[in-house]
């Protein structure tokens, strides 16, 4: 019996098993390690899972690695629908009336983020072409992957690779998005934490900023007993998954000139959110309850970045160092840092949105589901995830489109 593209055998699972408990073992430990108020949190599972996948992958077996290769993607996923599904649950209370409210600020910050991260892997062919780069389609592929891993934006990698024309190609996008997305993943995380630092935010009143800014959405309802499915809403939150995953798998074909044979989807990140999001905002279906409990969804949350993390971590590892280009590194680190600092200004002086509300926009506009677990443990507060989801989709969207336009361009 065969599973994964590799022999499904007891030391495999056994293998694959002990490696997350150790990884998260050992990063939770590093992750608390605090430098002047400054830790890498959750994301230290990331980092100690990177070391993993550089120092143990290549020195599995051929039968071990191919099995670990797919399983470790199916821990990706497993943790990008318990992680996205939990906040999707806690911003549905409030998401629609914030959105509501704030929907042109969302719209405009994420479209902003997204476009000057494009425009900056632009400049970044033109540079690689100033300095003696001469296949522009091979330094197109390379950019666009590289363009995918600084914003973190999965979905945009897979259409950049389904974009380009050859096998080659394709492996030069995935180089590029194996390079970038490390520093996509930490540089965001530690983003949300050293920029109130610096500009010496008062945390304490801008969380009263935010949940004044709620109070006006909450609405009185009459009290009604409901139904629970079972003790801990585990049940409505797999209806939810379940939902989320079928809404993802729906492709929308993007038939104009340049996206012949190409789809788009919301993939299993973006249908799980917006499935979450209509289930936390309505709360029930008749008497029946479809909210699990706050202790339910804290777990799963935390759970669901530990296991995409690692889940990633350790194949972006094992790609790291035979792909790793101090150039492309540099490029990279530009398109994650460039974005942000203009979305940071924009959203402070053109409008004027309070500095949660505008990092819980900038972490969706960078499409960075770490960077949001350790936002809201920076800030205190979980509403910072309605700023998250009402982002996210519009950068979903738009990140996906550029990274296929900068391959057609060049």
């Amino acid at each position: 019996m065969t599973l994964f593209g590799g022999a499904l055998t007891i030391t495999g699972v056994t293998f694959l098993v002990f490696s997350v408990f150790a990884i998260s073992m050992i990063g939770y430990a590093l992750g608390r390690i605090t430098i002047k108020g400054v830790s890498l949190g959750t994301a230290g599972v990331f980092i100690v899972a990177l070391v993993y996948g550089c120092l143990f992958y290549d020195n599995l077996g051929a039968e071990l690695q191919g099995y670990t290769t797919n399983a470790l993607k199916i821990v990706e996923n497993i943790g990008l629908i318990l992680f996205v599904s939990s906040v999707g649950f806690i911003a549905g209370p409030k998401f629609f009336e914030n959105l509501k409210k704030n929907f042109k600020s969302y719209v405009m910050l994420g479209l902003v983020i997204v476009i000057v991260g494009g425009l900056c892997a632009i400049s970044c062919v033109y540079i690689g072409k100033m300095m003696g780069e001469t296949d522009m389609e091979k330094l197109s592929a390379m950019v666009s992957g590289l363009f995918a891993g600084a914003l973190t934006s999965t979905p945009a990698f897979s259409a950049a690779k389904a974009s380009v024309a050859t096998p080659e190609l394709e492996q030069l996008v995935s180089v590029g998005y194996g390079i970038a997305y490390i520093f996509g993943v930490i540089g965001v995380v530690l983003f949300v934490q050293l920029l109130p630092k610096i500009l010496k935010v008062n945390m304490d009143e801008e969380r009263q900023k935010l949940v004044s800014l709620n109070e006006g959405e909450k609405t009185k309802k009459k009290e009604v007993k409901l139904i629970d499915l079972d003790d801990f809403g585990i049940a409505p939150f797999a209806i939810a998954a379940v939902i989320g995953i079928l809404i993802g798998m729906i492709k929308i074909p993007l038939t104009s000139k340049g996206f012949d044979g190409t789809t788009f989807s919301l993939t299993t990140t973006g249908g799980c959110l917006l499935s979450a999001l209509v289930f936390g905002h309505f709360g029930r279906l008749g008497k029946i309850n479809l909210m699990p409990s706050t202790t339910t969804l804290k777990v799963f949350r935390e759970l669901g970045l530990m296991l995409f993390l690692i889940g990633a971590g350790i194949a972006g590892g094992a790609r790291f160092v035979a792909e790793f280009k101090v150039s492309y590194f540099v490029y990279g680190v530009i398109m994650t840092v460039l974005p942000m600092i203009v979305g940071f200004i924009f959203a402070k002086y053109v409008l004027k949105m309070n500095v949660l509300n505008t990092l819980g926009s900038i972490t969706g506009g960078m499409t960075s589901t770490p960077a949001l677990g350790t936002l809201i443990s920076v800030a205190k507060t979980e509403d910072v995830a309605a700023a998250y989801a009402a982002t996210y989709p519009i950068a979903l969207v738009s990140v996906v489109i550029i990274a296929q336009l900068i391959i057609i361009i060049f």
